[in-house]
């Protein structure tokens, strides 16, 4: 996407994803690794003129890392929808989302490919949040460290989607209020939510999040998140509060 928008603008590009949860087949946005850092890009130019969807392809997947692809997806859905930056239009569109995506297992199914896409195509219209400041922070530290482990954004927001979803509710009245007035089961996901979490890998990011909280706080991503996040908020991590 980043080659086609800088060095040939004029190509075709034709995009079709090998997993779900990123969208990146239909979003404005690009994340580059720069030194083991994450260098978002945006802009309409990284947009791929054609999506195809090879919906084979998700028999291929290992059941570990399909999983971690719905909480990808479910990560953009509600940190797009709880957004600070989300219209009443979009915030309609994705608890809408919301409810479509409580229909599918938190596995192999080829049906991800398309809501994933909306979920991605829905942040893209307003922001994310604390799982994507975390995700990008983290990710390069946790893959050299535990090189076996499988690390990646996917697994990330998987991990932190109840934590801080948690921590948003107990810091902010929006995530109540937005799920009575679109007519959304906290309760039920809630309980998906904690299906995602992985108690033991959620163990090795906290070394990490405790000596780079501050790297988080100032991520643009966390600078948009539903509830206001303080130096302070990571004893609620540490500490398991949401447990």
């Amino acid at each position: 996407k980043v080659w086609r928008a800088s060095q040939a603008p004029n190509t075709m590009l034709i995009a079709i994803p090998s997993i779900w949860g990123s969208g990146a087949e239909v979003s404005p946005v690009a994340v580059l690794d720069r030194d083991g850092a994450k260098e978002i890009q945006v802009g309409d130019e990284l947009i791929p003129d054609v999506r195809c969807l090879w919906l084979d392809l998700a028999d291929s997947l290992p059941a570990s890392r399909a999983k971690h692809a719905c909480g990808d997806a479910w990560a953009h859905a509600l940190e797009g929808f709880l957004s600070p930056l989300a219209d009443q239009a979009l915030q309609e569109e994705l608890a809408g989302l919301v409810r479509e995506m409580m229909e599918l297992p938190l596995a192999n199914d080829a049906r991800w490919f398309e809501l994933s896409a909306r979920a991605c195509a829905g942040q893209a219209r307003s922001s994310v949040g604390l799982i994507h400041g975390i995700a990008h922070q983290l990710e390069g530290g946790l893959r050299t460290a535990y090189p076996e482990a499988g690390w990646g954004h996917a697994k990330l927001c998987s991990i932190f989607l109840w934590p801080v979803m948690a921590f948003n509710r107990k810091n902010s009245e929006k995530w109540d209020g937005l799920a009575r007035k679109y007519q959304l089961d906290s309760q039920a996901i809630f309980d998906l939510l904690r299906d995602l979490h992985e108690p033991d890998a959620y163990e090795q990011a906290m070394n990490l999040l405790d000596r780079h909280w501050m790297e988080i706080l100032k991520d643009p991503c966390s600078r948009t998140n539903s509830a206001l996040v303080r130096p302070a908020s990571k004893s609620y991590f540490l500490e398991r509060g949401f447990a």
